[in-house]
């Protein structure tokens, strides 16, 4: 059952974009994909909401945060096979976490906390929520942004994940990034020699 929540073994840095809706997480995605020549995994979730929205008329429930678990471990599974030194993940389960606990639960599945605390990545990029808030079929609470955000930090600190907080423009968020980034590949390699 837990096995389509799991991470398989990938031989890259896991790198995952990390905060609140309209922080400008795909965007950096794309960008940093194309500066390392590699692959970006996307959040399944707009798409598996995108359809229940056309099809429906209905927005995310709790019951499809495990199918969106589900979905967004065979994309970053799949798509980790394809990267090259870096695999750029657009969300990870631990943000799917979040938003069970602060936004439709309180609470967390027991299989999807699970698999959210034991699937691991070399690093985590907080967004900060200093872009514009950018209105869509899916996004639905701008004000509540600064609260999203501090639950996002919280668990990133609970958990003890490796994280760096990117704030600024696009251009300033993704020279930060790179030099992370490229710091992150400097010591792998050291370790390597």
């Amino acid at each position: 059952m837990g096995k389509k929540y799991k991470q398989d073994a990938a031989n890259c840095l896991k790198i995952v974009l990390f905060g609140p809706e309209s922080t400008g997480k795909t965007t950096l995605s794309k960008q940093l994909a194309r500066h390392y020549n590699s692959v970006w995994v996307p959040e399944y979730a707009r798409e598996y909401l995108q359809n229940k929205w056309n099809n429906e008329r209905k927005i995310c429930e709790p019951n499809d945060l495990l199918p969106i678990a589900e979905g967004q471990m065979r994309l970053e599974n799949d798509l980790a096979q394809k990267a090259n030194s870096v695999l750029i993940c657009d969300t990870d389960l631990l943000e799917t976490k979040v938003y069970s606990e602060v936004y439709y639960l309180g609470s967390c599945d027991p299989i999807l906390e699970k698999y959210a605390l034991e699937n691991t990545y070399d690093l985590y990029f907080l967004t900060y929520i200093d872009t514009p808030w950018e209105a869509d079929d899916l996004r639905d609470k701008p004000e509540e942004r600064l609260k999203m955000f501090e639950a996002f930090q919280k668990t990133l600190i609970r958990h003890k994940r490796p994280f760096f907080l990117l704030k600024g423009s696009k251009e300033e968020r993704l020279k930060n990034a790179v030099a992370q980034i490229d710091k992150l590949l400097k010591e792998k390699a050291n370790v390597y020699r």
